[in-house]
C-alpha cells in the first residue's frame, strides 16, 4: 500500500509540474501566473478540487505517442469564491502552449456539463495557442463541443472568460459567448487571424497587440468587459464580479448586509442638473450617490462612453444599472451605446437581477455614418431588450427624454414598473428650438417671436408634468430623494411576477 501511495503522490507532482520547471520560468519571465497559480489566487484557500489530472491525450501522429504530459494542457475542477461553488478551467501554455486536444476538450466539457446539473458559473482562465494542429479535424470537433455547452448554458448559468494569454482562431468564440471578458494588458490577445494572416491577405502592417490587444477590445471593438495590469488584479476583479451574481438563473443574487440606511438624503443631488440644458454634468456622480455604500462596478468603461452600465446593490441586493452619459456625445444613443446596453439588459434578465435605469437622452445620433451603420436596426436592439425583459425595472429620468430614445430607455409605454422623474425632466418630442422651427417655420426670420413660442413650448412641454397627467410617470420627485424611492420600488416588486407569451425564441433584430 504504501509504494501505491507513493506512486500516486509521484504522478501528482508529475502532473503539477506541466510542462517542466522551464517553461514555468519562461511563464514568469513574462509576467504571467501559471495554470495552477491563478487557481489558488481566485478561488478560497485550500477549495480547489481537481478532476481529470492524469488524463492524458491519445493522438498517435507526428511523435505526438512520444510526449505524454498529464492533464494535457488545462487543469480542471470546482472551488469557491467566498463561500459558494464555482467551476473553472485553466489552460496551461506550459503544455503544447495550452494548445485545444479532443481530451483537453473534453476535460473543459466535463466540468461545463457538471455546472449545469448543479447550477453553479463557469470561470474560464484561456491561455492557449489555439487547436493543436497534431491532432487535426478532432481538435476542430472538440472546439465545437465546447462551443455547444456554451450556448446551452448562456443564460442558465453565468459564464466568465480571462483571457490571459494568446487566444486566436476558433478559439475566440467560445468567450465570445460568455457573458463577460476579461483581458490583461500587454500579455493578452484575442483575434481571429493573425498578424502575419493579415498581412499577407491584406497587406495590412500591424502588431498584436495592435490588432487584437486588451485595449483594442476595451475601446474599439467592445469584444472585452475590462482590462487590468497584471493577472492577480484580473483574477482579484473577477472574485469581486463573481460576489454580485446570482449561482444560476434559479437563484437570486446574494444579498449583502449594508449599514447604509435606504432613506438616506443626498442633498448635492438637487444641483448636480445645470440650470442651461445644454450644460453636461457627469452621470456617474448620480450612480455612485444612490449606489449601496457608494459602490459601482462599471462594465466596458472604455466603450460607447455615452452609455454607462455597471452593478451596484440597493439595500444589499445587486441591481443592474444604464445610465445616459451626458459627458459623452450630449448621452446620445448611438450604434455601439445601444448594443452595448442591450446585451447587459439580457444579461440582467437572464439572471432575475432588476434593473434601474437613468435617463437623459437628447434623442439617437443622426448622420450617415449612423445610418449606414444600421442604427435602426442596432437601435431596435436596445428597444428589444428592454420590452422583452421581466425582472423589476425601475426608471429615473433627470433631464432630457426626447422622441424616440424616450421610449426605449425603459419607459412605461415598454413596461417599466415604476416611472419617475427629477422637476428637471423634459419629456417630448424634442427639444424646443427644433420643435418650434417646425411647427412654425413661417416665423424663422422674426428671432423675438421664436423666441417667445420657445418659451411657450417649453412651458407646455418641456416638463415631467403633461407625461405625469397621461400616467406616463409615476410621480415627479426631489432629485435628493432618489436613493429612498428606488429602494422602495425594487422592495414593493421583489416578489414581481411578470411572463411573456409562450414562444421557443423571439427573433432579436440581429
Amino acid at each position: 500500500m504504501h509504494d501505491i501511495i507513493h506512486e500516486l503522490d509521484r504522478r501528482r507532482e508529475a502532473a503539477r509540474l506541466g510542462g517542466g520547471q522551464k517553461r514555468i520560468d519562461s511563464q514568469h519571465a513574462k509576467g504571467r501566473l501559471t495554470a495552477r497559480e491563478r487557481i489558488e489566487v481566485l478561488l478560497d484557500e485550500g477549495t480547489f478540487e481537481e478532476w481529470d489530472m492524469f488524463k492524458a491525450h491519445r493522438c498517435n501522429d507526428f511523435g505526438m505517442q512520444d510526449q505524454q504530459i498529464p492533464g494535457d494542457g488545462v487543469v480542471t475542477g470546482y472551488g469557491t469564491i467566498n463561500g459558494r461553488v464555482v467551476f473553472i478551467f485553466s489552460q496551461d501554455f506550459t503544455v503544447f502552449g495550452g494548445s485545444l486536444s479532443e481530451t483537453h476538450a473534453e476535460k473543459i466539457c466535463k466540468v461545463m456539463d457538471h455546472a449545469m446539473k448543479v447550477g453553479a458559473p463557469v470561470i474560464g482562465l484561456n491561455d492557449s495557442g489555439g487547436a493543436r494542429i497534431q491532432e487535426g479535424v478532432a481538435s476542430l470537433g472538440g472546439y465545437a463541443d465546447v462551443f455547444q455547452r456554451n450556448v446551452m448554458a448562456s443564460g442558465v448559468i453565468p459564464q466568465i472568460s480571462l483571457i490571459m494569454g494568446p487566444c486566436a482562431g476558433g478559439a475566440v468564440y467560445s468567450p465570445a459567448m460568455t457573458d463577460f471578458i476579461f483581458m490583461v494588458k500587454d500579455s493578452s490577445y484575442m483575434f481571429v487571424t493573425g498578424p502575419e494572416v493579415v498581412k499577407t491577405v491584406t497587406h495590412e502592417e500591424v502588431t498584436a497587440e495592435e490588432l487584437g490587444g486588451a485595449v483594442t477590445h476595451n475601446t474599439k471593438s467592445g469584444v472585452a468587459d475590462m482590462a487590468f495590469e497584471n493577472d492577480v488584479e484580473a483574477l482579484m476583479m473577477t472574485r469581486r464580479l463573481f460576489n454580485y451574481l446570482p449561482l444560476s438563473n434559479r437563484e437570486k443574487a446574494p444579498v449583502r448586509p449594508t449599514s447604509d440606511p435606504t432613506d438616506r438624503i443626498e442633498l448635492s443631488l438637487d444641483t448636480l442638473v445645470p440650470d442651461n440644458a445644454n450644460k453636461p454634468y457627469d452621470m456617474k456622480e448620480l450612480l455612485l450617490k444612490v449606489a449601496d455604500d457608494g459602490d459601482f462596478f462599471e462594465l466596458q468603461p472604455d466603450y460607447a462612453k455615452n452609455i454607462v452600465i455597471g452593478l451596484a446593490r440597493m439595500e444589499g441586493s445587486t441591481v443592474g444599472i444604464i445610465a445616459n452619459q451626458p459627458l459623452v456625445l450630449a448621452g446620445c444613443l448611438d450604434i455601439k451605446s445601444s448594443i452595448k446596453a442591450a446585451r447587459f439588459v439580457r444579461f440582467c434578465d437572464a439572471f432575475n437581477i432588476p434593473v434601474v435605469t437613468f435617463v437623459d437622452v437628447p434623442g439617437f445620433m443622426p448622420g450617415t455614418s449612423q445610418e449606414y451603420g444600421g442604427i435602426i436596426k442596432h437601435g431596435a436592439k436596445l428597444l428589444y431588450a428592454y420590452a422583452e425583459c421581466t425582472v423589476p425595472k425601475v426608471t429615473v429620468i433627470t433631464r432630457k427624454a426626447y422622441g424616440g430614445a424616450y421610449d426605449v430607455m425603459s419607459s412605461k409605454h415598454l413596461r417599466g414598473d415604476v416611472n419617475l422623474a427629477w422637476p428637471s425632466a423634459e419629456i417630448a418630442v424634442m427639444g424646443p428650438k427644433g420643435a418650434v422651427e417646425i411647427i412654425f417655420r413661417d416665423e424663422k426670420n422674426d428671432p423675438a417671436k421664436i423666441a417667445e413660442r420657445e418659451a411657450e413650448y417649453k412651458a407646455k412641454f418641456a416638463n415631467p408634468f403633461v407625461a405625469g397627467a397621461r400616467g406616463f410617470i409615476d410621480d415627479v420627485i426631489q432629485p435628493h430623494e432618489t436613493r429612498k424611492r428606488i429602494c422602495r420600488s425594487l422592495a414593493m416588486l421583489r416578489d414581481k411576477q411578470l411572463d411573456n407569451p409562450w414562444r421557443k425564441h423571439g427573433n432579436i433584430p440581429l
